[in-house]
C-alpha cells in the first residue's frame, strides 16, 4: 500500500467483488467509448449518402449490399438510406444510455469504496 496515511482496511471479499466489478465497469465504458465513436462516424456517412442521393439526377444508383455495388432504384435507396439511417441512431442510442448507465454504476462503487478505503485506493484514471 503505498498511497494513503499507512492505515490499512482489510478488504473483504465483498470489497474485492466492488473493486472487481469496478474495473469490468471500466473497461466496458472504454469499449462504449469506441463503439459511440463508430456509431457517430456510421451516423456521418449515412447522412453524407442521403445528401449525395438528393443531389443525384440519376434514376438508378450504385448500392453497396455486401462486397458488391448493385444498380438500385434510387427510389428504394432513400428508403434503405432512411432505414439505416434510424437503426444508426437508436444503435447510438442505446450505446450512450448505457454509458450513462455504467457511469452511474461506477459512481456508486467509487462512493462505497473510497467510504471504506479512504485515499488508500485510487478509482481515477490519470
Amino acid at each position: 500500500m503505498q498511497q494513503g496515511e499507512g492505515t490499512e482496511a482489510q478488504v473483504t471479499w465483498e470489497d474485492q467483488q466492488n473493486i472487481n466489478k469496478f474495473g469490468r465497469f471500466n473497461n466496458r465504458s472504454h469499449e462504449l467509448d469506441d463503439e459511440i465513436k463508430l456509431a457517430k462516424e456510421e451516423n456521418e456517412s449515412l447522412e453524407d449518402a442521403g445528401n449525395e442521393l438528393i443531389l443525384s439526377d440519376e434514376d438508378v444508383v450504385r448500392f453497396q449490399i455486401g462486397e458488391v455495388f448493385a444498380h438500385v432504384p434510387k427510389d428504394e435507396v432513400e428508403d434503405r438510406l432512411e432505414s439505416m439511417t434510424e437503426e444508426a441512431a437508436k444503435k447510438l442510442e442505446r450505446l450512450k444510455e448505457e454509458k450513462e448507465s455504467i457511469l452511474a454504476q461506477m459512481d456508486e462503487l467509487k462512493k462505497i469504496l473510497y467510504g471504506k478505503f479512504k485515499d488508500a485506493i485510487n478509482l481515477e484514471e490519470d
